[in-house]
């Protein structure tokens, strides 16, 4: 019997099929994506060492889902369970959650919370129950739920009741299964059964949390994603004044909500890319403007590390995970400088050599220690089912 679990974004459905060995042991047996969803979309497939990789006309998410179903259909896989990353439970979910109609039906009125991840990810859900009908069991993860734990003090704003009440304003957090299972891993590598961390997912989307004996004690994005870190294309912190000066001169809401997620961050501090890779390479051929943008999404983060330090009275751990924390060497190392006051110092071969693998980065005697950790959100979900089902 196998768990399947699907993580929608917002032009993409990745999955990984997990098989329960006879200890009920989890293993991933195949994994695969569907990526820009469009005219075209292009699919990727590995399972028992085969890579097989097209295209098909896929336009929607439950189209990609009913696809990925008809070849594991076609695979003869026996699905027990299906789990679903779900980027927003509001103040109701607040913990992994069966799918049934009526919790559909409630996650369909949260979708103005989360417009661009929560819609596709239902697509992806009522595709499944199309399919598959009552007989499979399906479970939603929440991003959010982890950080449902953060104290009163971090979570609220100042900012008057009735607006408070009216608009469901809180910080939310996001990122929530990427950061606990970083602080999990972090457990099993160091052999500890508790610690203080900070953990960044610092990917096309960044963010930061401070977490105490896995309970979150804060984390950099709030009522929407686009709250703390420098991002891809998003602003990160900015003054609201910013926004109400733009708004007074005419401009839509809607223009100013694509700016702020879509034109703004990496891309907008460089004027020509959003992907630190390039900007790395442009910084290195002598492009000013690349080093600007890399320098600033260092300090920002920077500046957050030692925030959370304070918030956490000290930590053991500073942790690296996503698609930039686990394969920028040179942006790991920036964050980390000048931190050798807290007693965080890199060991310069092993962070060198911490590319897309976990590892300790930090230098022998270190008393802050410093790990890159190979995010895994689908095995997470998937132990989540797991435990669900009993």
């Amino acid at each position: 019997m196998a768990i399947l679990v699907f993580n929608a974004g917002s032009s993409s459905l990745k999955f990984k099929l997990y098989e329960r060995d006879i200890e009920g042991k989890l293993r991933s047996s195949v994994r695969g994506a569907v990526i820009r969803l469009g005219e075209q979309a292009e699919w990727e497939w590995e399972a028992a060492g085969a890579h097989k990789r097209g295209t098909a006309p896929l336009r929607r998410h439950e189209e990609a889902a009913a696809f990925v179903l008809e070849r594991l259909k076609a695979a003869k896989a026996s699905i027990e369970a299906i789990g679903h990353r779900l980027v927003h439970g509001g103040e109701e979910f607040t913990e992994a959650t069966r799918l049934g109609a009526d919790a559909i039906a409630r996650l369909e009125a949260l979708g103005a919370l989360a417009p661009l991840h929560n819609p596709p990810a239902l697509e992806v859900v009522r595709a499944c129950r199309d399919a598959l009908g009552e007989r499979v069991p399906m479970f939603g993860v929440f991003d959010t739920a982890f950080h449902a734990a953060l104290p009163e003090t971090a979570y609220r704003y100042a900012l008057p009741d009735a607006w408070v009440q009216a608009h469901r304003i809180r910080r939310y957090g996001f990122h929530g299964i990427a950061h606990r299972y970083m602080y999990e891993r972090y457990l099993i590598l160091s052999g500890r059964s508790r610690a203080r961390v900070v953990s960044f997912q610092l990917g096309h989307g960044c963010s930061a949390a401070a977490v105490r004996d896995g309970r979150p004690l804060d984390t950099s994005m709030g009522y929407t994603p686009l709250e703390g870190l420098v991002m891809s294309t998003r602003c990160g912190d900015v003054d609201p004044g910013v926004i109400l000066r733009v708004a007074a001169t005419g401009v839509p809401a809607a223009a100013i909500e694509t700016v702020l997620n879509h034109a703004s961050g990496l891309l907008a501090l460089s004027g020509t890319s959003a992907d630190m890779r390039t900007l790395l390479a442009r910084e290195a051929q002598g492009d000013a403007r690349a080093r600007l943008a890399i320098d600033a999404f260092c300090y920002r983060a920077r500046k957050y590390l030692g925030a959370y330090l304070a918030a956490l009275e000290g930590a053991d751990a500073v942790l690296f995970g996503g698609g930039i924390g686990e394969n920028a060497p040179a942006v790991r190392e920036r964050i980390c400088a000048g931190m050798a006051w807290c007693g965080l110092r890199l060991d310069e071969a092993a962070n060198a050599a911490a590319v897309g693998r976990e590892s300790r980065i930090s230098a022998e005697g270190a008393t802050l220690a410093a790990y890159v950790i190979t995010v895994d959100e689908e095995a997470l979900i998937a132990r989540e089912v797991l435990s669900l089902l009993g």
